[in-house]
C-alpha cells in the first residue's frame, strides 16, 4: 500500500510541477544551448556514453542545464547515482553516502556517482571530507556550481575534477526550449494547441536572460493567461505587459557581482563614457549597494586619474557624500555623474604604479632609518646623532634640498613617473 501510494504522490507532484521541471530535458537530443559542450565527437560526451567518468564540475550561470547534464550522465550510466544538495545536506548524509558506496563497490562491485548541486556552498571541511574517497575511487564526484570553482572549490578537489564550462543560453537556444515546450504534448502545451506570435517568442528568449528555468516559468504564467482568455496564440503586446518587469541575474554576493563591476571599472579606465553608464545602469537596475558602486569610484579616482586630474578624487568622494546623503534613488544622478566624469577625465597609474615598485622595494627588509631624517625629541637622541646634519628645505630656494631619503642598503630610488 505505502508504495502504490508512493507512486501516486510522484505522479500528482509530476502533473502539478513547474513548466521548467516537467521540461527538463531527457536526453542529448533535447538539451539546448551546450551544443559545443556534448557534441558527439566532445571528451565529455564520448566519456558519458562509454560509462568512464572521472569526476567532474560543471560551472555556469543559473538555467544553463547543470543540474540537467547530471541527470543526463544518471540515465546513461550503470553506477549508482546519488544525488545531493549543499543547501539541505550536511557532512553526516555526505559520510553516510560514501558508506553505502564503499558497501555497493564491495560487494557487487558498482561504482556510486555523487552528485552534489551548489556544492560551493560547502564549506571547506565539508569538501575535505571527500577528498580521501574522491582519491581512492570510492566515488565518482559530480558538482555543479555557479561560483568560480576556482575561488569556492577547495585545491586538492578541483586538482582532481576536470572543469566544464556552462555558457549562459543565447536568444536561439531559448526559442528552441520555449517551442519544444510549446509542442510538446505530454509536458508542455502541445495537447493545447497554443501558438506564440514571432515577436513574442523573441521577447520571451530575451526575457529569460539566458536562464531556461526563467524563461519557461514565463512561458508558464503567459501561456494560461491567454488559454483562460480562450485564446490560442501569445501575442506580443499583451506579453510585453505581463513580462513588464524584466528581472536582471545578478548575485550581488556572487561572481556576477565582481565582473560586472569589473567591467565598469575597465569602461571607466577605457574613457568609455557609455560603457560605463551601460554597467552603471546594470548594477542600479539589479539594486547593487550604492555605497558598494561609490567606493569603487574612489579608489579608481586614485589608481587611474590620480595626478592627471585632482579633481577625479574630489568628485568621486562627492559623490559618495551625496549617496548617503541623499539616498536612492536620486543618487544614481550623482553616480552617472561620477561616471562620466571618470570615464572622460585624463588617465594616469603613475602614482600606483610608483607605490607597487616602494613596496617591493619595503618588502627586502625593515632596514634603518637613515640617522638624519630621526627626530631628536630627547637629549639623549641628539647625543646618539638623531637628526645630524638635517637639511631644513625651507631654508633653501624654492624649498628644494638634496638629499638621501633612504636606507643605505636600498640606495637612491626613482619610482614616479609622471
Amino acid at each position: 500500500m505505502t508504495d502504490l501510494f508512493d507512486e501516486q504522490l510522484q505522479q500528482r507532484l509530476k502533473k502539478n510541477a513547474p513548466l521548467a521541471n516537467r521540461m527538463r530535458p531527457r536526453d542529448f537530443k533535447e538539451f539546448f544551448g551546450q551544443e559545443d559542450l556534448v557534441a558527439k565527437e566532445s571528451p565529455l560526451r564520448q566519456a558519458i556514453e562509454a560509462d568512464r567518468l572521472a569526476s567532474l564540475i560543471f560551472w555556469g550561470p543559473p538555467g544553463s542545464g547543470k543540474t540537467t547534464l547530471a541527470r543526463i550522465v544518471a540515465s546513461k550510466t550503470e553506477a549508482y547515482f546519488a544525488r545531493f544538495s549543499a543547501v539541505t545536506s550536511g557532512v553526516k548524509d555526505i559520510r553516510a553516502a560514501i558508506a553505502d558506496a564503499r558497501d555497493r563497490l564491495k560487494f557487487s562491485g558498482r561504482k556510486t556517482i555523487l552528485f552534489i548541486d551548489e556544492i560551493h556552498r560547502f564549506n571547506k571541511a565539508q569538501q575535505d571530507a571527500l577528498l580521501p574517497h574522491v582519491e581512492d575511487g570510492t566515488i565518482v564526484l559530480i558538482g555543479a556550481t555557479t561560483e568560480n570553482p576556482s575561488f569556492e572549490v577547495i585545491s586538492p578537489l578541483l586538482s582532481r575534477s576536470a572543469v566544464y564550462v556552462l555558457k549562459s543560453l543565447d536568444k536561439k537556444a531559448m526559442s528552441k526550449i520555449i517551442k519544444a515546450a510549446l509542442k510538446d504534448e505530454k509536458r508542455g502545451f502541445g495537447a493545447s494547441d497554443l501558438k506564440i506570435e514571432k515577436k513574442a517568442l523573441e521577447r520571451l528568449s530575451v526575457y529569460a536572460d539566458g536562464d531556461a528555468r526563467v524563461g519557461l516559468n514565463g512561458l508558464d504564467f503567459a501561456a494560461n493567461y491567454f488559454l483562460n482568455k480562450g485564446e490560442q496564440e501569445i501575442k506580443d503586446k499583451e506579453l510585453s505587459e505581463i513580462l513588464e518587469k524584466h528581472a536582471l541575474r545578478y548575485d550581488k554576493k556572487g561572481e556576477e557581482h565582481y565582473t560586472v563591476i569589473s567591467a565598469f571599472i575597465k569602461s571607466m579606465r577605457d574613457s568609455d563614457p557609455d560603457g560605463a553608464l551601460y554597467w552603471l545602469a546594470r548594477m542600479v537596475e539589479a539594486g547593487e549597494d550604492p555605497r558598494f558602486i561609490a567606493r569603487r569610484m574612489i579608489i579608481f579616482a586614485s589608481e587611474d586619474v590620480s595626478s592627471a586630474d585632482f579633481r577625479g578624487l574630489l568628485i568621486a568622494n562627492a559623490v559618495a557624500q551625496a549617496v548617503e546623503y541623499v539616498g536612492m534613488p536620486e543618487a544614481q544622478i550623482n553616480l552617472a555623474h561620477g561616471a562620466t566624469y571618470l570615464a572622460t577625465a585624463k588617465k594616469s597609474n603613475a602614482s600606483y604604479s610608483a607605490f607597487l615598485e616602494a613596496r617591493q622595494d619595503a618588502k627586502k627588509g625593515a632596514y634603518g632609518v637613515p640617522m638624519h631624517l630621526r627626530n631628536a625629541v630627547t637629549n639623549l637622541m641628539k647625543d646618539l646623532g638623531y637628526g645630524k646634519d638635517y637639511k631644513y628645505a625651507h631654508k633653501f630656494k624654492d624649498a628644494k634640498v638634496k638629499q638621501t631619503h633612504f636606507p643605505k642598503e636600498i640606495g637612491e630610488k626613482k619610482y614616479y613617473k609622471p
